[in-house]
């Protein structure tokens, strides 16, 4: 039996707990430091010299020195700051420079092409939409070679609501910015231009929804990569100049310091979901300081529906009041409110898990943003579904409710066949087989033969100095690791005590000394192609797996003075 002495955990813990609080505002959200992103940066100054190129010469230069300085020396690019060479980042950081400085770029984009080439090039992109762009972007620099056979989008698709939804859901904004940029790239017919005649006002009132629902700001979902996409669409085809000139201000006002663009430039519900569910576990439920985030998710439950992707109000997006709603982040935050101590009487938490109920799938999964499709990367996702099951479990839902039961059976029929779960939205496969685990095993399904699978798994993919990486041997994580501990101890099963033993003392020996871990990319912002660090996520998931670890010790009988033990 090994043994977590108790004051190393609770010093962990505590340490852990005020370097989070650390990073709260005063109005209550969490932030972050987000690393720059190549992919935002290279598609942000193509549009701004598309659209702008008098206006916002100075961010184009500045975007894309910092463009040039990111090469590797292997002349590939990551996809955000300190990430290995890879095939996306590559194709679209190249197609960049070659739009907007060929000349003081040329040995630089010549090193490029070159690693693009050593790669696979496009044709190693999985993604068919991502491998459609990379194309569509290398064409338009005059890549031919490199971008191959350009097919062309079916803007028609806009015409049927329900067909678009189910297949482009939160894609939908930047697929009209692609669809828009091939009216001079790909011949049309006489047929296809009277198609178009119809679909392009329809496509132009989808964006105009859009831009409506986010409070006219030009944001498009707070993120400089798909609002680069419209507007590079915009302004190769003239259309709503409007929307143009309110995305190009948002652009210029997210820009960083240092003359790139994050990734996502606005997390603060995502961040703050998390970061109090972590300090929750933590045992910092009644922590005055937590009341702020509290407010903050109540002025923040969107209270209008998104029309656009067919969804009511009541649930919350990533960001704030003005995003798209999301399932993942509303059953996070669901279950931060379910955690405060009068969580009993806030009407906010009732109607948001009424919201959630009413989101689940017909065959009892949950995906992302639009019911009942089949798009892989909306849904079904095993791990959104876990959330949710938590969710409506954490706030007092009993294990048979219709809703549960629900997706715990849908939870049972989605595993792969080594036993493992996916997860779409964050690094494969250790998070999702982790957070099915708990929730199967939360709601009753702990001996379950699927579940005793999935739990096989994690014990054999636990790496020898007690961590989790994805599964594939690669080194171990915070945010890994701090799952798996959650998902074992969720089972009740004392002969996983060995195991998660080793896991909660890696936790502890890989904490820094002002109590923060240090963050791994496991973030997807494209699947398989591109993920980023969050340190409010890696921080609040390593303090539920020792909080939850903590608790589920505490009183035994056997614990040696001094120490925990399994």
């Amino acid at each position: 039996m090994t043994a977590v002495p108790t004051e190393a955990l609770d010093r962990a813990i505590t340490r852990g707990a005020e370097a989070l609080l650390r990073r709260q505002r005063p109005d209550g959200v969490f932030g972050d430091d987000p690393p720059a992103s190549v992919l935002g940066t290279a598609g942000t100054v193509a549009a701004l010299h598309a659209a702008d190129p008098v206006g916002s010469a100075d961010l184009v230069d500045a975007g894309t020195s910092w463009l040039r300085r990111q090469q590797h020396d292997d002349g590939g690019w990551g996809g955000v700051v300190g990430a290995d060479s890879e095939v996306v980042a590559t194709a679209v950081a190249v197609a960049a420079l070659a739009l907007t400085a060929p000349d003081a770029s040329a040995e630089v984009i010549t090193a490029g092409r070159a690693r693009l080439a050593a790669m696979g090039g496009v044709d190693t992109v999985t993604d068919p939409a991502i491998s459609l762009l990379c194309r569509q972007l290398l064409t338009m620099a005059g890549m031919t070679a490199e971008a191959g056979p350009l097919r062309r989008l079916p803007l028609e698709i806009v015409l049927f609501d329900r067909v678009r939804r189910q297949r482009l859901s939160f894609r939908t904004a930047p697929f009209i910015g692609l669809a828009l940029m091939q009216a001079d790239l790909l011949p049309t017919g006489r047929l296809r231009r009277a198609t178009l005649r119809r679909a392009r006002p329809a496509a132009l009132r989808l964006l105009r929804a859009i831009y409506d629902h986010e409070g006219r700001t030009g944001a498009l979902s707070e993120d400089p990569w798909p609002a680069a996409l419209v507007l590079l669409g915009l302004a190769r085809s003239g259309e709503a100049p409007d929307i143009a000139t309110a995305v190009v201000g948002w652009l210029r006002r997210a820009v960083r310091p240092d003359g790139a663009w994050d990734a996502v430039t606005n997390l603060d519900l995502t961040r703050s979901g998390y970061a109090v569910t972590g300090l929750i576990a933590a045992g910092y439920a009644a922590d005055p300081r937590l009341r702020p985030t509290r407010e903050f998710f109540h002025a923040t439950r969107k209270p209008t529906a998104f029309t656009v992707l067919d969804v009511p109000p009541g649930g919350w997006s990533y960001s704030n009041v003005g995003g798209w709603p999301v399932t993942l982040e509303s059953a996070e935050i669901l279950s931060a409110l379910a955690g405060y101590p009068d969580a009993g009487t806030d009407p906010v938490l009732r109607g948001g898990l009424d919201w959630l109920v009413g989101r689940q799938d017909s065959r009892g999964s949950w995906s992302l943003w639009v019911r009942d499709t089949k798009l892989a990367n909306d849904g079904p996702c095993p791990a959104i579904t876990s959330q949710a099951v938590h969710a409506l479990h954490d706030a007092g839902h009993p294990d048979d409710h219709p809703a549960i039961a629900a997706g715990a059976a849908w939870l049972l029929t989605a595993a792969r066949p080594d036993g493992s779960y996916e997860n779409l939205w964050y690094r494969d496969h250790t998070s999702g087989t982790a957070v099915v685990v708990a929730a199967l095993s939360r709601v009753g399904h702990a001996r379950h033969d699927v579940v005793r699978r999935a739990v096989r798994w994690l014990r054999d993919t636990q790496l020898p100095d007690g961590s989790w990486g994805p599964g594939d041997g690669t080194a171990g994580s915070v945010e890994e690791t701090g799952w798996a501990v959650q998902g074992l101890l969720a089972t009740g099963d004392p002969g996983h005590a060995d195991a998660v033993d080793r896991g909660v003392s890696w936790l502890l020996a890989a904490a820094g000394p002002d109590g923060g871990w240090p963050a791994t990319r496991v973030c997807n912002y494209i699947r398989h192609h591109l993920r980023y660090p969050n340190a409010v996520i890696t921080q609040a998931v390593a303090l539920r797996a020792l909080g939850e670890y903590r608790r589920t010790v505490a009183g035994r009988a056997d614990v040696a003075p001094g120490a925990v033990a399994r």
